[in-house]
């Protein structure tokens, strides 16, 4: 009995542990979304239930001069998208050939990786910034301010972790089918098309969902490369509206955040199942 009576007291600790970790996270997301229904332009004045309902600030989002709202987000879309192509295709051919190739220099390549996995990316701030100065002074498009830059350094941020998890699962893959695939005349490409690539896609989706939402949810190398209104991002150019004055209109503020969320939001509910399935095959091992 007295057993019982301590499972139940355990359950119901981390029952009420787990209720409290939820209401600190969900209760600042409800937040901003009433403040930005609610026609009060202070945080302050807002409730979880606004009594005045109105979409003027979504209206004024769109409309307000000193915003370049829709011009942003295209900006945020592409950046993405040109880097999560690039992302899934280096990484997909790069844990192929770091599988099923050897060559000199795999095992320190691989060593490379891990060891740039160690240090956290705000450490290389700096160098990032007089890296992409210098190479902006010889390559134009791929310089400071340009998205050409914050591409590259997206993708070559996001390989080294992407490359060993995709390279684990190729491991499992028995290389028995490559040699049989050779022996009837078939090239490594069509290897890797045909045999490896339809085995491994729930885990490229997975890759570049995540891909996505990283580079998507980006603020602080797209605020330390890009510069100017029409040339920013969606979560520099929100932040930047709440420097330009002193009397910030969080009304407006808190729909811009609404508004670039909701793709984010929406894939990942649209994409849970790969999400999922990617992640237990990059923890399966045969």
């Amino acid at each position: 009995m007295m057993i019982q009576k301590n499972r139940i007291l355990t359950a119901a600790g981390k029952y009420a542990v787990a209720l409290l970790l939820i209401i600190f996270a969900v209760i600042p997301f409800f937040w901003i979304i009433a403040t930005s229904f609610n026609a009060a332009r202070s945080l302050l004045g807002a409730s979880l239930i606004p009594q005045n309902l109105t979409i003027n600030n979504y209206v004024d989002l769109l409309s307000n001069k000193n915003l370049n709202f829709s011009r942003w987000m295209l900006n945020s879309f592409k950046v993405s998208i040109i880097s999560v192509t690039i992302i899934a295709l280096l990484t997909c051919l790069s844990a192929y050939a770091l599988s099923r190739f050897r060559f000199k220099g795999k095992r320190g390549v691989m060593m490379g990786i891990m060891i740039l996995n160690i240090f956290p990316g705000i450490l290389a701030m700096v160098a990032i910034f007089v890296i992409m100065q210098q190479f902006g002074a010889y390559i134009p498009f791929i310089g400071l301010n340009t998205h050409g830059g914050l591409i590259c350094i997206y993708v070559a941020g996001a390989m080294s972790i992407n490359v060993l998890m995709v390279k684990s699962y190729i491991d499992t893959i028995s290389f028995e089918l490559d040699e049989s695939a050779l022996i009837e005349g078939a090239s490594y490409l069509q290897i890797f098309w045909k045999i490896i690539f339809p085995v491994i896609r729930p885990m490229v989706i997975t890759v570049a969902i995540l891909a996505f939402m990283s580079t998507y949810g980006d603020f602080i190398i797209a605020n330390l490369l890009l510069k100017g209104n029409d040339n920013i991002t969606v979560m520099v150019g929100i932040f930047q509206f709440t420097q330009q004055r002193f009397d910030t209109n969080w009304g407006i503020v808190t729909a811009g955040t609404v508004v670039a969320a909701l793709p984010v939001v929406v894939l990942f509910f649209i994409s849970q199942k790969y999400i999922l399935e990617g992640i237990m095959l990059g923890a399966i091992k045969e």
